[in-house]
């Protein structure tokens, strides 16, 4: 089975999901994505993800980000759950949740790992670029909730990144300082960056967030 590595192309399928049959690379559009898997239905972990899911729509919203999940339980348990996951959470859930049953999309994407669980899905997520290219990858064990802030800000800075010559450093939020990358001179800096920079070290030089 093929690893999926930054860079690559993410694995294009059609599945059944609670909004319809849905071709991945179709659906995302001109979008980013993140597709993320849970290791099965009406588990408590994963009710407060997905309520917690819903409930940043407007921020993935306000990212062009569309945001997909994979069980490997059927439909009708997917829509018994996802009412649950409505009252528990105090939210309505407002993105597809792919019904898995056969494993494809879970095998697609290497979320099973025989030595964790040989049935059950870990948690993986996968940021996906407008280019359909896998730009972050994440694997948490089941017993372990997902930070959907820090998702967040991994989005911010791919974003950034994608479209300034600069680097996020350690700790970066919205707003911070960015590092400009060691292949941009000072001269071309001096006319990308209009806002300034300052050198700490040739190598190490930091800019006001360009698109601020």
């Amino acid at each position: 089975m093929k690893t999926i590595r930054l860079g690559d192309e993410a694995p294009d399928f059609t599945a059944q999901t609670t909004m319809g049959e849905i071709n991945f690379h179709q659906w995302l559009g001109e979008s980013w994505g993140v597709l993320f898997s849970h290791p099965a239905d009406y588990t408590p972990v994963c009710t407060t993800e997905l309520g917690e899911t819903a409930k940043l729509h407007s921020e993935f919203e306000k990212r062009n980000v569309k945001v997909m999940a994979v069980s490997v339980d059927g439909m009708e348990s997917h829509r018994g759950w996802i009412h649950d996951i409505n009252e528990t959470q105090h939210t309505e859930v407002n993105f597809p949740l792919i019904a898995d049953e056969d494993r494809k999309v879970a095998t697609l994407y290497d979320m099973i790992h025989p030595n964790a669980d040989d049935k059950m899905t870990v948690r993986s997520v996968f940021v996906i670029g407008p280019d359909k290219k896998v730009k972050l990858t994440l694997t948490y064990p089941a017993s372990t909730g997902r930070n959907f802030a820090e998702i967040l800000r991994v989005i911010d800075s791919l974003q950034l990144t994608a479209y300034h010559k600069v680097a996020t450093p350690v700790n970066w939020e919205q707003g911070d300082e960015c590092v400009i990358l060691p292949s941009i001179t000072d001269e071309v800096a001096a006319t990308e960056f209009p806002k300034g920079f300052k050198e700490i070290k040739p190598y190490l030089r930091m800019t006001p967030q360009p698109n601020l």
